[in-house]
């Protein structure tokens, strides 16, 4: 087999219908530390990383081809990009989000620089993801146990949440995601289980036989992968039964991303990324 000019035996796993040939180091050039990783909707693959220039871009074939937010974070974590390419960056250790173009270019942001509160946006938060309505929800993560809900101008509208093992409580909200029900999925790291609730709150599920989940990504399908660090990626149905899982990285993923073409990224913390890339069926 060929893999972006690379003749290999790869690593080939299986995760519900599909199977993927692992690439490990996928990036041409090893990166910083970094910490999460997502897709726009051109292919380019996004990597957030907490030394040099934050966001590095790279093209679908591996290759930087630009970085930039030099000075405008602090302490690099979550990412994610929204179906109209906005850049959305977790500045954890100033308490903040920024909205950005593809560019680098700042539009907006949420939260107050260097204001931490406790039990309100926001204090050290972890990760954001956007709803089918344009709502962003925050994962509010290492000094709250919260989730944040805001409009697509950025004024909060809800936050639920407080430290605890109960339904609703979190230790350690550390991924998120919002499907294309509408339904929000939080990584509830050190309850060691993913959380389920509807658009405003209200408890739903809790998925289990996870260890210390890190990220989740949700398929157009509607197949949601989590990434545990067992070291493992387990891909579930809607609700909530196992569709299968996977071993594809030698650490752990500190996060995941989807491309248009069905491959996944996944991110370790010592500058690589691993592409999984989807096999024919």
């Amino acid at each position: 087999m060929t893999f972006h000019g690379r003749d290999e035996d790869p690593l080939i796993t299986v995760l519900g219908p599909h199977r993927y040939a692992v690439l490990p180091r996928w990036n041409r050039v090893r990166l910083g530390r970094v910490s999460q990783v997502a897709v726009d909707s051109r292919g380019r693959v996004y990597a957030f990383q907490r030394t040099g220039s934050p966001v590095v871009v790279l093209s679908p074939e591996g290759e930087v081809t630009a970085s930039w937010g030099g000075g405008m974070i602090r302490d690099a974590h979550g990412i994610a990009i929204t179906p109209d390419d906005r850049v959305l960056l977790v500045d954890r250790d100033c308490h903040q989000i920024l909205i950005c173009d593809l560019a680098g270019k700042l539009i907006s942001t949420i939260g107050e620089r260097h204001r931490p509160r406790f039990g309100r946006p926001f204090n050290h938060p972890t990760d954001i993801a956007v709803a089918p309505n344009g709502d962003f929800y925050v994962s509010d993560g290492y000094g709250n146990a919260h989730v944040h809900c805001f409009s697509p101008d950025g004024a909060h509208k809800l936050s639920w949440g407080g430290v605890g093992e109960g339904e609703g409580e979190f230790s350690t909200p550390h991924g998120i995601w919002v499907s294309g029900t509408g339904d929000v999925l939080v990584g509830d790291r050190e309850n060691d289980r993913v959380q389920v609730f509807d658009a405003a709150g209200r408890f739903k599920a809790s998925w289990g036989t996870l260890y210390h989940p890190m990220d989740i990504w949700g398929a157009p399908d509607g197949t949601i992968f989590v990434t545990d660090q067992a070291p493992r990626i387990v891909a579930f149905a809607a609700d909530g039964r196992i569709l299968g899982r996977a071993k594809a990285v030698a650490t752990l993923s500190h996060g995941i991303w989807g491309a248009p073409d069905g491959s996944l990224f996944l991110c370790e913390t010592d500058g690589w990324l691993t592409k999984m890339e989807r096999l024919p069926d």
